[in-house]
């Protein structure tokens, strides 16, 4: 798609009323991180477009979230962990709805998917915070700070599924930070593109309780979870969670038929060991998501993690190797260019089914979700 630009009339048109026109590219995350305003905020007041939250209780030690496992117990006027969810008279308000700090067109392989409504466009947002605090996060000036720090822009569900529409996207992403502290959002948002035509998309690290999980799904197409590692330790250490719930969710996706796909980034001195990707592998090929592509990430210096070096071609090899003597059909190689790890290889005459260059795609050999070649099916989601 040729890059465009939306001017400030059609902004208004679509339901964005931003303070600058909103740029749209296939090859740009457009993340506003200066800590310029929009909308003004002060501690009296919730933010302007604050939306009450179906998940929380109250307890003896206040008033705890209850959307994802870091269950937060939140003082009256402070936040919780994701910084995007605060606690106003008692109750648990999201202050990121209706105001994404990033908005973008991007080809639905970008993030990663490769077997979902292959060669299409996803309109693609994200609101300020995350539930996670990885050392190594790749978009830490928009996952790391509060909705009131970031520039953003009016968009309320229906402007984006009119913008999705009119930009011809055939899926809405909701991507960049995490779409878990930005729920009530993403659910309306779904829920309208749903109803309308549009598929919707989320690429998660998977870190949410099981209830509000199970509530959105029915409007959920699809999802890229981030598997960070298979340990626990690591888990809480590099990235401040735990791995079980991640489990839980990769699960229950799968059991509700939302069409899966799994980012594993291997990161140097800290998710490279190959014992430990093993038992990973063998785990998910074990609970039945043999049909699931894994995607191996390369690592590159990144946040507070700058002193390590990018992950070595050779280690990312060597892990698709492992998962593919595990049983997993469909393993891909991520973030090096050239590698011809990123094609599609049919599981049962071997010939690439789809060969990729980057995000574009130079033949795609399936047809009705089947191998040209052999009439194998080749799992995802083709039309």
């Amino acid at each position: 798609m040729s890059k465009r630009k939306i001017s400030k009339r059609e902004f208004i048109k679509y339901g964005c009323i931003g303070s600058c026109a909103l740029a749209l590219s296939a090859n740009k995350t457009f993340a506003f991180t200066k800590g310029i305003k929009s909308i003004t905020n002060n501690s009296d007041d919730l933010w302007k477009w604050s939306k009450l939250s179906k998940y929380f209780i109250e307890t003896p030690r206040g008033v705890k979230c209850t959307l994802c496992p870091n269950e937060c117990n939140i003082k009256e006027g402070d936040s919780g962990d994701c910084r995007s969810r605060v606690n106003h008279n008692g109750k648990i308000y999201s202050i990121g709805y209706g105001n994404p700090c990033s908005i973008n067109i991007d080809p639905i392989e970008k993030k990663p998917l490769y077997h979902f409504l292959p060669e299409s466009n996803s309109y693609s947002l994200a609101v300020a915070g995350c539930n996670f605090a990885c050392l190594n996060c790749q978009n830490w000036q928009i996952s790391q700070v509060s909705p009131k720090d970031t520039r953003n822009y009016d968009l309320m569900p229906e402007g984006v599924y009119k913008q999705a529409k009119e930009y011809k996207c055939l899926s809405i992403s909701y991507t960049y930070s995490e779409p878990i502290v930005f729920y009530e959002y993403v659910f309306d948002s779904a829920k309208i593109a749903k109803q309308n035509g549009i598929k919707n998309v989320l690429v998660s690290a998977g870190y949410i309780n099981e209830k509000p999980l199970r509530d959105l799904i029915p409007y959920i197409d699809g999802a890229n979870i981030d598997l960070k590692s298979f340990d626990d330790d690591i888990y809480v250490r590099l990235n401040g969670g735990k791995l079980e719930p991640i489990l839980n969710t990769l699960k229950i996706l799968k059991q509700e038929g939302v069409w899966l796909e799994i980012t594993n980034l291997v990161v140097p001195e800290w998710t490279d060991d190959l014992s430990m990707i093993e038992r990973m592998c063998d785990w998910l090929y074990k609970n039945g998501f043999e049909d699931t592509p894994l995607h191996f990430s390369r690592f590159h210096p990144m946040y507070k993690l700058t002193h390590l070096s990018a992950t070595p071609a050779n280690v990312l090899n060597k892990a698709r190797d492992i998962a593919t003597k595990s049983g997993l059909k469909y393993v891909y190689v991520g973030n090096v260019p050239g590698s011809e790890a990123q094609n599609t290889i049919c599981p049962k005459c071997k010939t690439i089914v789809v060969e990729r260059k980057g995000y574009q795609i130079l033949q795609n050999n399936i047809v009705n979700g089947y191998c040209k070649n052999c009439k194998t099916k080749i799992a995802g989601v083709w039309t």
